[in-house]
């Protein structure tokens, strides 16, 4: 089942989070819904707005998949290279090389980690001038047939502005949020 993503801009956590409760009212659940802002203690006042994590703001998770690469090109240079020039012939054989090759693609993967925190995640790249305006991201990742929920709850919600579409998050991820979410919630209240 193929989720489409739904960007809007506001500038009222107020009306985002009575938007939000009428999404969740519908049947929308919470973990399709999110709230990306700057204002992270504005938002805190406001309980039923579902925030994007500090940590998924920033671009950890792609940099360091694109230093695994790196470290993966690396680990195959490094056992071609020992192979080709006879080193792997020696007494020590193979182990040192691919005790290297490892060290290498642990180093790429964790080195191109720290960039990404350094770095705004590069899904909400095109929002950033927005944000620093003061200026609040909504977004919610849809089913197909839920997109009248959306056309009918943002009908009280004239100030928000559409932003686009994208990508959504794979629906069986959002399904186990909702799954763990409510597992926690009412086995351990």
């Amino acid at each position: 089942m193929k989720m489409k993503r739904y960007f809007y801009i506001g500038d009222d956590l107020d009306d985002l989070e009575r938007l939000e409760e009428e999404l969740e009212a519908a049947g929308v659940v919470t973990p399709q819904i999110h709230v990306l802002t700057l204002d992270d203690s504005g938002a805190e006042h406001h309980q039923n707005l579902h925030q994007v994590t500090a940590l998924m703001k920033k671009d950890i998770v792609h940099s360091a998949l694109i230093g695994a690469a790196v470290g993966a090109c690396a680990f195959v240079l490094v056992l071609v290279v020992a192979y080709l020039a006879g080193w792997t012939d020696t007494p020590a054989g193979w182990l040192p090389f691919v005790f290297l090759a490892v060290v290498l693609l642990g180093f790429f993967t964790w080195e191109g980690g720290l960039r990404g925190i350094e770095s705004p995640n590069v899904h909400f790249e095109r929002f950033q001038k927005v944000l620093e305006e003061g200026k609040h991201v909504f977004f919610v990742d849809l089913e197909p047939g839920q997109e009248a929920v959306l056309r009918k709850a943002l009908e009280n919600h004239p100030s928000l502005q559409s932003a686009g579409v994208g990508r959504a998050a794979p629906h069986w991820v959002v399904f186990w949020q909702y799954r763990a979410k409510r597992f926690f919630t009412q086995t351990f209240p």
